[in-house]
């Protein structure tokens, strides 16, 4: 354990270190990635998975036997529609299937959309 997640010891560093061991550097990468792309956000838990929060949830992912679970809301799924063609999707989820390589790119643009859905939501408010 590094000594950066040693000080932390967040909630989301305590469900990293839960999972396999061959799953961890994926999952703190997605992680690098969010927290890079909603600065100021904050981590959580949310309905049991890891999630991140600005002035609303703007992800949650989970680990699954095959896939990580990336939930960026229906919204957040249906900005990127036309670029899931290769990935399981639904109404509010996305599969990234953990024998391919995480959509770096993807994931930012969902994280850039959803950040800037929320702010445009809450400057309103």
């Amino acid at each position: 354990m590094s000594l950066k997640r040693q000080k932390s010891n967040s909630v989301i560093d305590a469900y990293i270190v839960a999972c396999e061991v061959p799953v961890q550097p994926i999952l703190e990468r997605l992680r690098e990635i969010i927290r890079k792309e909603a600065p100021g956000s904050t981590e959580k838990m949310s309905y049991g998975m890891p999630a991140f929060y600005l002035h609303e949830n703007l992800v949650h992912f989970a680990l699954a036997k095959r896939h990580i679970g990336f939930h960026p809301s229906p919204f957040g799924v249906q900005a990127v529609q036309s670029e899931l063609g290769g990935f399981q999707w639904s109404n509010g989820a996305i599969q990234f299937p953990l024998d391919q390589p995480l959509p770096e790119d993807l994931i930012r643009t969902i994280m850039q959309f959803r950040v800037h859905e929320v702010h445009t939501k809450h400057e309103r408010t």
